[in-house]
């Protein structure tokens, strides 16, 4: 297994950042960015008071080191923990809004996980949360064929302290370097983004990405819920939710938690079904306008 640093402190002064003033977006500049580019920004959504509460709650839960670092740690499943602050986060009001706008469809979350990356974090391999066919990593889930990852960041980013790292419009790309189970170390055409505390990077899940390594002397804390839209199920069965589980859930974050294997698709659509439309505002490039 490879362990090694992916940048090492002296090159961050060399990478390409992303400089896009996030605030100034539209609606349709913020999907056209995460549909284009592979991934966008939401400021400023959580004040700090909810960003200290959320801290101090996974502060308490024992996470476990990855196997290529103790440095970078991780602790799945929040939704069933006592972290009342943290699950609220699932049904955080302006997310919901974009993300409704952006899949036109019930959310399903289909995770809810923390992870800390400590001084000494070699930095995430280049990777897509995609695998049409399943993996070992993410099994069966990481087939369904649509899926927004938002990631909650509890920490100012800077460039020493691990900020996210995307490969933009990666997600596009039909060559076989492009194939969605490809890890790199690094890219010559990587970009960091950095963000404050009480932000979200909203990613595609195609979109090749990482992050940086923490050459600082304090940790970046993240907490990352993942949605989909009810139509794009796994191409498989995968093990469901205990319903004693979800029902302990609070009542309105507990919608978003529907079968894991919740697919609303017609198997059976024929070549001219009736009643066709003759507009889709969801396909149409006047979306980005």
């Amino acid at each position: 297994m490879d362990t090694s640093f992916t940048n090492t402190k002296e090159s961050l002064g060399q990478a390409t950042l992303d400089n896009t003033d996030w605030t100034s977006l539209t609606r349709a500049e913020q999907i056209r960015s995460i549909e284009l580019e592979g991934y966008v920004v939401l400021p400023n959504l959580l004040t700090p008071n909810t960003v200290e509460q959320i801290r101090k709650e996974l502060s308490k839960l024992p996470t476990q080191a990855m196997d290529y670092s103790p440095h970078q740690r991780s602790y799945s499943n929040v939704q069933w923990t006592n972290s009342p602050a943290a699950i609220d986060l699932i049904a955080q009001r302006s997310m919901l809004g974009f993300l409704e706008d952006l899949f036109g469809d019930e959310l399903i979350c289909t995770s809810c996980g923390y992870t800390c990356a400590e001084p000494g974090h070699p930095g995430i391999a280049v990777h897509t949360d995609s695998q049409p066919y399943g993996s070992k990593i993410f099994g069966v889930q990481a087939s369904s064929p649509v899926l927004a990852r938002v990631l909650y960041y509890l920490d100012d980013q800077t460039p020493d302290c691990s900020p996210f790292k995307v490969i933009p419009r990666s997600h596009l790309s039909m060559h076989r370097d492009g194939n969605p189970y490809n890890r790199y170390l690094s890219h010559p055409e990587e970009v960091m983004v950095t963000c404050k505390a009480g932000s979200a990077v909203v990613i595609n899940q195609k979109v090749f990405h990482g992050n940086f390594p923490n050459h600082s002397d304090r940790s970046r804390r993240m907490l990352a819920i993942a949605y989909r839209p009810a139509w794009a199920g796994p191409i498989g069965p995968v093990e469901d939710r205990d319903p004693k589980q979800v029902e302990k859930l609070p009542d309105h974050v507990r919608p978003f938690f529907q079968s894991l294997n919740t697919q609303t698709i017609d198997f059976d659509v024929s070549n001219r079904p009736d009643n066709m439309q003759r507009e889709a505002p969801g396909i149409s490039p006047s979306r980005w306008d």
